[in-house]
């Protein structure tokens, strides 16, 4: 029996191919592109028995990729309680009152989302407010960036964290003036109170990959990196590629932070059909809004305060070594220029000892770094993962935290590609959204949806129109050993591609605001398509 064909038709297609970077259709055949070039080209190559499908004026892309996401923590902030953007505490309570039944694991109370930073005065919130509604419900809301948790005095009993608790290595516990914790956890001292959280059900945790991959399919993305996968969705992912129903192609980095480890390294690097495992995730420092960053010198707003280190450096470091050692790929969060300055040194010095140079180790975030940093990093040939949103997110308070001068280093995509670094973009999904054409946006303006500030954030370190769509496909195809398959729309490689409703390539960078996806193929196949 003959494989189907199908021909898809567009106003423009950009192929990212140097050799012939536009055309006006493709045809597709057992999963690959079968021809790229004129519509009577294709046409001719796919045969008279074809299917045709138009586009209209829709621009045709190679399959964006999200470097660096989460999909279960995207599944789980679909299915609790959302507290972006809520602006005081009392309504963050509000929302916890009306929560769906899907928001509870075992007995907990579980959200997402909340930044102290959007409420008047900007401090971190209190136990009180939380105590008053909820006094025998156990509630756990992790911050925006995931690196601090604000819990009630119900969790902090079933945790057992008293006033005599000590901070763990890499966290705190903020207290009040009595010694008191006030409720916030931050980076570490969140896995106290985790701890004590009943395990999703195996169906809470279906449920929840298969919202994560649906938004994911409708926002354009035909894969996703996800930073530090933990074991039992793994196997749930695996299950399903082994049975052909895993929708998207996901490049799932281990979890290498916890006792999870372990059988990761026992079973070595993993290649399914639409899932692979060939890279680990570790965390070096936690975030800037929680002012977990490891930073060199003080917080400008916060003197005494540098941050923590999730792990001790010689551990860090040893850890990194053994899966290097085993043929994985590492790849290590580092948000502050102290941790990132550790991360360029535990890379660089592990690859030569481990001879794993070719294993295009990454770092992840990259955010803020010194200058020096910076060149090693290039000249290394080391991947940036950096996330565009992240700047416009941070852009209204950064320079509170850090100072103009350690912003010279901040966020600086420019800079790093032209010190040598390989560039993949992505969003860090769930912390923002899974919106790629955002994440495009972002990295051609450095401007919020509003066109703030004029002229773009530190408009120097943007990049260009190609730079940003290369970020989002070649990019991620590169940093995960896939070039030779994904990246670009040429005979032979894999049929994954996104139809817009806008030129990313030649349209104003205005017009990604509020432009649509109007299909998403993965390997030849249809998993979004716009209902008009």
């Amino acid at each position: 029996m003959t494989a189907e064909t199908t021909v898809y038709r567009a106003e423009r297609v950009w192929t990212l191919d140097p050799a012939r970077p536009r055309a006006e259709a493709l045809a597709v055949r057992d999963g690959r592109l079968l021809a790229v070039g004129t519509l009577a080209e294709v046409r001719a190559a796919a045969g008279p028995t074809a299917r045709e499908v138009d586009l209209g004026r829709a621009t045709v892309v190679p399959g964006l990729v999200d470097a660096h996401a989460h999909l279960h923590g995207l599944g789980k902030s679909l299915t609790t309680v959302r507290l972006e953007k809520a602006p005081s505490v009392e309504d963050v309570v509000q929302r916890l009152a009306k929560a769906p039944a899907s928001s509870f694991q075992g007995d907990w109370l579980l959200g997402k989302g909340w930044d102290q930073n959007e409420w008047p005065g900007a401090a971190f919130p209190g136990r009180a407010e939380l105590d008053a509604r909820f006094p025998t419900t156990p509630v756990f809301l992790t911050r925006v960036d995931h690196h601090a948790a604000w819990v009630n005095g119900e969790a902090l009993r079933r945790a057992g964290i008293t006033r005599d608790t000590p901070d763990p290595q890499g966290g705190r516990i903020l207290r009040d003036a009595r010694g008191e914790p006030t409720g916030v956890l931050v980076d570490n001292a969140m896995d106290v109170v985790e701890a004590a959280i009943p395990t999703p059900t195996r169906e809470q945790l279906e449920t929840r990959l298969r919202a994560a991959l649906e938004r994911c399919a409708q926002v354009g993305l035909t894969g996703v990196h996800d930073a530090g996968m933990d074991l039992h969705a793994f196997r749930t992912l695996q299950a399903w590629d082994a049975a052909g129903t895993l929708p998207l192609r996901v490049y799932a980095m281990a979890a290498g932070q916890g006792e999870q480890r372990h059988a990761y390294l026992e079973q070595g690097p993993w290649q399914g059909r639409h899932l692979a495992m060939r890279s680990v995730k570790f965390l070096a420092d936690g975030a800037l809004g929680s002012r977990g960053a490891a930073l060199h010198d003080d917080y400008s707003d916060e003197p005494g305060q540098r941050g923590l280190l999730l792990l001790a450096p010689e551990e860090l470091e040893a850890r990194a070594q053994a899966f290097m050692a085993r043929g994985f790929q590492v790849c290590i969060h580092a948000i502050g220029d102290r941790a990132n300055t550790l991360v360029v040194d535990v890379l660089l010095r592990g690859a030569e000892r481990t001879g794993t140079q070719a294993l295009r180790h990454r770092v992840e975030h990259a955010q803020i770094l010194r200058l020096e940093d910076i060149r090693r990093l290039g000249a290394a040939g080391l991947v940036a993962s950096v996330q565009p949103t992240h700047a416009t997110s941070d852009m209204p308070w950064a320079e509170t935290r850090l100072g103009r001068e350690r912003l010279k280093g901040s966020y600086a995509w420019r800079t790093l590609k032209d010190a040598g670094a390989h560039l993949a973009l992505g969003s860090d999904f769930p912390i923002e959204n899974p919106d790629v054409l955002a994440g495009l946006y972002a990295a051609r303006t450095r401007q919020d949806a509003k066109g703030w500030p004029e002229g773009g954030w530190y408009p120097e370190e943007r990049l260009s129109a190609a730079e940003a769509l290369e970020g989002f496909t070649v990019g991620p195809a590169w940093a995960s050993f896939e070039e030779a398959r994904r990246g670009r729309l040429k005979p032979g490689l894999d049929a994954d591609f996104v139809a817009l409703s806008e030129d990313p390539l030649e349209g104003p960078a205005a017009a990604l605001v509020d432009a649509r996806v109007l299909a998403t193929v993965v390997a030849g196949a249809e998993v979004f398509r716009a209902a008009d």
